[in-house]
């Protein structure tokens, strides 16, 4: 059985491609020319879901201290740092830690901790590496002690070298939104470098069905490409529970295959359980994980509904995507649509002082619902099941299944 374990594909120990292994020394470059620059300098990588953006950090964090530890090395005695935004990998950087020579757990930590600390300390970073760049605050958050505007403007003040990974489909908060225009405001004054991941490493997918997703989040249903992945199991349900009954069948055989859904049914942080009732189809939404390993190789939670809060960035054997009652088919335009009447993460949608224009921000709002989505649908690596709530969606999504089967 395949466990598909995220720890041991972060780790530093596997081969890389020829391109990551490029990178990285174009990294490593860039970090040794602007050490001792007056100010301070940013590379960014750019990449979709499943392209190999956290493996390729891993790696370079353990070389940079590596380097760091190295007499020789014109990185020696670097003080660097790690921040991901993301309490369930975090988990995983850590873990790993454990196992590496001078890669240690506290250089590990969510971004609102390493700024209040510096501030406090009025210590600096000399290379600071941010994982999922995309999900850093962009405005003040007092609820999560950040007291600032904006946690990327915050990170580069306080390191001399910042190296971050960055995809605007994977935003998910109004409060941590983000576009590449938003971006390219911020780390314009500094010296830039970046570098733009398009291998798709994660799904057996075809690159016509990455561009369906992809469409699909952009709005527009198209009819599915012939050409799925020979080795790609793709199916449309019009039943949730017996597209439960697969994914329960796959995770038997495989492991690491869980169902997953978008906002749009009761959830509260109360505690309690809420449930996702689609017919025959009820099962309680993800609980709260305190413990150290991450929620989607938790082997009870197959019988847990995912969220894109436990789910984004980690691979999932096969994942069983349910389209909640937000989105749904406008059939004389072919268009998708997010009714935001209907959906029920209103944390995640909070109004922001600096987006007034309500058209503007009903755009963003919608896009960040279609975010989530991409989210979901990319996290399986053998095969992909989709059941929509809405019947005009659903049964659209069924013609055009049985138009290549």
């Amino acid at each position: 059985m395949d466990s598909n374990s995220t720890f041991e594909k972060l780790a530093p120990v596997h081969q890389l491609t020829k391109a990551q292994q490029r990178l990285l020394k174009q990294i490593k470059q860039f970090a040794i020319q602007h050490l001792q620059d007056n100010q301070h300098a940013v590379f960014t990588i750019y990449g979709d879901a499943g392209t190999g953006k956290s493996v390729v950090l891993s790696q370079l964090f353990y070389d940079l201290q590596q380097m760091a530890a190295d007499s020789k090395s014109p990185l020696f005695k670097t003080q660097n740092n790690f921040l991901v935004n993301h309490p369930e990998i975090l988990k995983v950087y850590k873990k790993i830690a454990g196992g590496e020579q001078h890669v240690l757990k506290k250089n590990f930590n969510r971004p609102t901790s390493f700024i209040n600390q510096s501030h406090k300390n009025h210590t600096h970073s000399d290379i600071t590496v941010i994982d999922e760049a995309h999900l850093l605050l962009s405005e003040g958050d007092h609820y999560n002690n950040f007291y600032q505007h904006n946690q990327l403007q915050e990170i580069i003040n306080l390191s001399q070298i910042t190296i971050l990974v960055f995809d605007p489909r994977q935003t998910l908060r109004t409060k941590s939104f983000w576009n590449t225009d938003r971006l390219h405001q911020i780390i314009k004054p500094y010296t830039n470098g970046e570098y733009h991941l398009t291998h798709q490493f994660r799904m057996a997918a075809s690159d016509d069905l990455i561009q369906w997703i992809n469409h699909f989040t952009d709005e527009h249903l198209t009819h599915f490409p012939k050409n799925v992945g020979s080795k790609y199991d793709f199916r449309v349900f019009d039943d949730a529970e017996k597209m439960r009954q697969a994914i329960v069948k796959r995770n038997q055989k495989y492991g690491t295959s869980r169902i997953v859904s978008t906002s749009g049914y009761p959830s509260t942080l109360d505690g309690g359980k809420h449930y996702i009732h689609e017919g025959n189809f009820k099962m309680p939404w993800d609980q709260y994980n305190y413990t150290a390993t991450p929620w989607a190789e938790l082997p009870e939670t197959i019988n847990e509904v995912g969220s894109m809060f436990t789910c984004q960035g980690f691979d999932l054997n096969y994942v069983g995507v349910i389209l909640g009652p937000p989105i749904y088919l406008d059939s004389k335009t072919n268009q998708v649509k997010i009714d935001l009447s209907k959906y029920t993460d209103t944390e995640s949608l909070k109004k922001r002082k600096d987006l007034q224009d309500p058209k503007q921000f009903k755009r963003i709002k919608d896009q960040l619902i279609l975010n989530s989505v991409n989210v979901l649908m990319k996290r399986g690596v053998k095969g992909l099941y989709l059941f929509a709530h809405d019947k005009k969606l659903r049964n659209k999504l069924i013609q055009y299944y049985q138009e290549i089967n």
